[in-house]
């Protein structure tokens, strides 16, 4: 019985997805139905298997053998080979408002792919436009935030990585861009975007070993090492360091009056022995909250 213009249809989908050719022998009607109904599911299932989503998590956390990123790249229409950047967005829960939001500002015509990573985290691998530089990619990354700021009243933050030549690069990219989020969530909360190349000192804390650490801040306090300061008192002192230790431009950002913040530095020097309106004890009280902010982080781990 030859076959039905459905069963064709089916048959040239699943050649299309998986590679695999079938010829099916149905001599009835029945044996026909039966053979379009177990093509479809097979195909169906083969899509939930190996979607491009799961295909690219795949590449990002389990890593697939070199020789296979191609094939399977080209099953699913993928270009193994062109430069991207990978964004990591994390926000309380990644649902599906902030998702919609993604699918719009990046059309699937934009070759733009979405995949989401976990409950509150997913991955954007974009290409990387003609005339786009590195450097351009911050202002992609502001959009993003600003847009799901927004159009959603969410809270997101984001970390991106260098441009990813091929799709066996994304691995790693992937490892660059989870570090950046940990380190810039931990040492620099204040922001919304961590770019993978401006960690800063806080790279370097975050990978030190936690009795090093420890040492640092016994060396620097004695016994008495503080576990945190107040929220006014810790915003004052981080505008005080951004400003260059310049107490008239803090106090007017602040609105405060500059008895009042010397007041509060004046504090800070009868716990710690540390005067902020020193360069090198302002230095040591900012490498010594961030270590402290990192030790709290490990051990409530």
């Amino acid at each position: 019985m030859d076959h039905t213009p459905e069963l064709e249809k089916a048959l040239s989908e699943l050649k299309r997805i998986t590679g695999i050719t079938m010829d099916v022998k149905a001599d009835t009607p029945g044996e026909t139905e039966q053979a379009l109904s177990q093509i479809r599911c097979l195909c169906a299932a083969y899509k939930e298997k190996y979607n491009k989503a799961d295909f690219l998590k795949s590449l990002m956390t389990d890593g697939i053998p070199s020789y296979d990123i191609s094939e399977r790249a080209a099953r699913l229409h993928i270009a193994p080979e062109e430069k991207r950047v990978l964004f990591l967005l994390e926000a309380k829960t990644m649902d599906e408002t902030l998702t919609e939001i993604l699918k719009n500002l990046f059309p699937s015509q934009s070759k733009t792919y979405l995949v989401p990573v976990s409950g509150n985290s997913i991955a954007v691998l974009r290409p990387l436009k003609s005339g786009e530089t590195p450097e351009s990619m911050n202002q992609v990354a502001r959009t993003i935030i600003d847009t799901l700021n927004t159009e959603a009243l969410a809270h997101v933050q984001l970390s991106y990585s260098a441009v990813v030549d091929t799709l066996a690069d994304l691995s790693a990219a992937f490892r660059e861009t989870s570090l950046a989020l940990k380190v810039g969530k931990l040492f620099y909360s204040e922001q919304t975007v961590f770019p993978y190349n401006e960690l800063g000192i806080g790279r370097l804390i975050y990978q030190l070993p936690v009795s090093l650490c420890e040492s640092f801040l016994q060396e620097i306090f004695g016994k008495d090492i503080p576990e945190s300061f107040d929220e006014e008192t810790t915003s004052a002192v981080n505008k005080f360091l951004q400003n260059n230790l310049n107490i008239a431009e803090t106090s007017r950002q602040l609105h405060m009056h500059r008895n009042t913040l010397i007041y509060r530095l004046e504090q800070i020097q009868k716990r710690t022995g540390l005067d902020l309106r020193l360069f090198e004890d302002a230095m040591t009280f900012k490498i010594a909250t961030m270590v402290i902010n990192y030790l709290h982080t490990e051990r409530n781990q």
